[in-house]
């Protein structure tokens, strides 16, 4: 039996999106949230924001998932991070959280923030996993179901 995990993990790289990717951004972004951001999010931070960076982590030049971050001064914050659904399960979550962590550490970056829903037990045992720690709640922060969002944040 081939070990599936071990095959996607070899022929992984990282590159940062352009405008040009703006439509596979919120492919991704559809896919794999109940409330996506509006396409022209992903237009305006690319176009304007210059605190804003997207970065797709690709298996064999496909784009599987994407994290978005904006580093303002020496502070980090994730706006979204993304795994197709038919991608998860093989640690490419994780991959490009670490890759997006030392990214922004390179770029100056000494703490990086995020939300998540408080349900989201997967994303927050990754979190912590890479030293996030729970830092507060924001109440009722999702649109779709005014769940609330656990801060967590790390030292880079």
């Amino acid at each position: 039996m081939i070990d599936r995990s071990m095959e996607i993990t070899k022929n992984i790289s990282f590159r940062l999106a352009t405008m040009e990717d703006i439509q596979k951004l919120y492919q991704i972004e559809s896919r794999s949230f109940s409330a996506p951001w509006p396409e022209e999010a992903f237009y305006n931070d690319i176009a304007h924001n210059r605190f804003a960076s997207y970065v797709f982590i690709e298996v064999d030049g496909v784009q599987a998932g994407y994290c978005g971050v904006w580093l303002i001064l020496d502070e980090a914050h994730i706006t979204n991070i993304a795994i197709l659904p038919e991608f998860r399960g093989h640690k490419l979550g994780e991959k490009l959280l670490c890759k997006v962590m030392s990214l922004a550490k390179e770029a100056g970056g000494k703490t990086m923030t995020l939300e998540v829903r408080v349900s989201n037990h997967i994303a927050k045992s990754l979190y912590k996993k890479l030293g996030f720690q729970e830092g507060g709640i924001r109440r009722g922060y999702y649109t779709d179901n005014k769940e609330d969002a656990l801060v967590m944040w790390v030292n880079l």
